[in-house]
């Protein structure tokens, strides 16, 4: 029987699947233009199993995901927490529970409407 995964995965992988009897697994080194495709790729797909299981090693994987992206695009843990810290600034945080059901507004804007069109927004 052969499993199809076609996706990115830990590096010990391979190795950990090839180490079992009867068991072996085919693989590739992605490009760099390939790998930050995969990487949001994984990025979602971390995301959804987080949202079902609600786990901390879900959420690790998560985070693990997240720390390959920073590494990838030379972005530090400073740079990140910065950019939290002006957006808090600017627009605050989730510790009011705020849900918003909608906004009425006499003139189309344009910004929204793309906003609101957004594949991933179809399915939540």
């Amino acid at each position: 029987m052969k499993y199809i995964y076609n996706k990115l995965v830990r590096d010990r992988i391979p190795e950990n699947i090839n180490s079992m009897e009867g068991r072996k697994c085919n693989f590739k080194i992605l490009k760099d233009d390939e790998y930050l495709k995969e990487l949001d790729k994984k990025l979602f797909e971390e995301a959804h199993e987080f949202i079902e299981e609600h786990s901390i090693e879900e959420l690790a994987d998560l985070m693990e995901v997240i720390f390959a992206i920073m590494k990838d695009r030379n972005i530090s843990i400073e740079d990140i927490e910065n950019a939290r810290k002006i957006k808090n600034n600017k627009k605050g945080s989730f510790n009011d529970k705020i849900y918003l059901i909608d906004v009425e507004q006499e003139e189309i804007d344009e910004r929204e409407e793309n906003e609101l069109k957004k594949e991933w927004r179809k399915n939540t």
